[in-house]
């Protein structure tokens, strides 16, 4: 392995940490040089540990370390992002982040395990940047993997304190969700689930939460709720793309995948159609919440706060659209080209821009029921999270069970025209008549529809 090679590397085991190290930075008020530099020395430290261990044991441990590997970093990361979500709810926006010795421990552990692996793989394929014995060279190997890593981490530090020192709660909230989502990629990295397929690729996932971001920063912005017409045309908006995604990128590519069933291939949809509008109705009954725009209680009687169930009512959006984006995406890789690469962007861009709106109007109204800015955008974070988990979650099983993806694309499908019908419709509507109403779902409809099948064109 060369110096070029080896540079490469060293930045690629890197992309881990920094990823945390952003996640951590988030949860500063501000930045200091020491606070990167102590990230950056835990995770450097350790990206430089363990592949010397690694070289040192050798492939006796091989077998073991790459079973147990994903389990061990996808539990810690996990833990870690449950504790920053738990934190970013708690009343105390002085709250000390954790850089303490077992908070670091176990970050830096679970983001250097795969360059555990990599140091076995120094055995068979050693380094020769150097010469001078193979032992000397794998310990340059190692050194040169963990400055890279401290380098990295402490920018991501820095990166993430710069978000997080106007926006901690809702900022930590997100980065908590993303650690969860990587702890979950490693499963997939495990697995080998990506056919063939670069693995980054599966943080295309978490285009459409960068859209419940972005809406939810508006609560900085604006100091009133957005005029009745204007709320009501976006969410026309938000309407079309949801009905057109579901016809163009969800139900007509199910009866391709289903056509092996010849005459019966109709089968799949309309049982999977069905299994959707059954899923929301269940989801919509069961569940506490408020539309904010009409003020309507449904679900079960709950002693919750109105602004958690107007965040609940938007997590039931999401439900379905977060099966919607992972099943197309297990379908662009199983789908034996039935589903373009292009065209499952083109669902995560609509989904983003349809979800930009809805986070938005949670957000703004939630701060008008008296909570602090940053606790709306905390609000407006939290209910898009279940949109990037469970796309990953329906990722994973449909590349273990690819059978059931036409079933999953229709149920996504079937949900969301649910939604649509049961909820933002009366919303934008208002119980009267509107033609630019009208032309907003329209226009919301086209749009979706140009991207299903112009992007996949090019």
């Amino acid at each position: 392995m060369e110096f070029g090679e080896l540079s490469l590397l060293a930045v690629g085991l890197a992309m881990d940490a920094f990823a945390v190290s952003v996640c951590k930075g988030l949860s500063f008020k501000k930045v200091s040089m020491k606070e990167a530099s102590v990230c950056g020395l835990w995770f450097g430290f350790f990206q430089f540990l363990m592949p010397m261990i690694g070289y040192l044991l050798g492939s006796t441990l091989a077998g073991i370390i790459d079973k147990a590997a994903p389990w061990v970093a996808f539990v810690i990361l996990a833990l870690i992002g449950i504790n920053m979500m738990r934190e970013a709810f708690s009343a105390d926006e002085e709250a000390n982040p954790g850089l303490g010795f077992k908070v670091m421990l176990a970050a830096a552990v679970a983001t250097s395990i795969d360059a555990l692996a990599v140091g076995i793989t120094f055995v068979a394929i050693p380094v020769t940047v150097l010469n001078a014995p193979p032992f000397i060279n794998t310990l340059f190997a190692t050194v040169l993997i963990g400055l890279v890593t401290f380098f990295i981490s402490a920018l991501g530090t820095f990166i993430g304190g710069v978000f997080g020192t106007r926006y901690r709660a809702g900022a930590e909230a997100a980065g908590g969700i993303i650690l969860i989502f990587i702890g979950l990629k490693s499963l997939i990295d495990r697995y080998e689930l990506f056919n063939g397929e670069n693995p980054d690729t599966v943080f295309w996932l978490l285009i459409p939460f960068l859209g419940t971001v972005l809406g939810a920063l508006l609560v900085f912005f604006f100091k009133e709720r957005p005029a009745k017409t204007f709320q009501q045309s976006l969410i026309g908006i938000s309407a079309g793309i949801m009905f057109s995604a579901s016809i163009w990128c969800l139900m007509i590519p199910s009866f391709d995948l289903s056509s092996d069933l010849g005459k019966y291939s109709f089968l799949p949809v309309f049982i999977g159609f069905w299994a959707g509008i059954l899923f929301q109705f269940v989801l919509d009954k069961s569940v506490p919440h408020v539309h904010e725009y009409s003020g309507e209680i449904e679900g079960p009687k709950s002693d919750a706060t109105k602004t958690i169930k107007m965040m609940l009512a938007m997590v039931i959006h999401h439900v379905s659209e977060g099966i919607a984006v992972g099943a197309v995406y297990a379908g662009f890789l199983y789908g034996s080209g039935i589903i373009s690469r292009y065209a499952a962007i083109a669902l995560t861009i609509g989904m983003m821009i349809q979800n930009f709106p809805e986070a938005a109007f949670l957000s703004v109204p939630i701060k008008q029921e008296g909570l602090r800015k940053s606790l709306s955008f905390l609000y407006g974070i939290v209910s898009g999270a279940v949109e990037p988990l469970l796309g990953i979650v329906t990722f994973i099983l449909s590349g273990i069970f690819p059978k059931i993806l036409p079933y999953i694309m229709s149920l996504s499908a079937g949900a969301m025209i649910f939604t649509v019908i049961e909820s933002m419709i009366p919303e934008m509507s208002n119980g009267g008549h509107s033609d630019k109403v009208v032309i907003s779902f329209a226009a919301g409809f086209s749009l979706m529809m140009l991207l299903a099948y112009l992007l996949p064109a090019f």
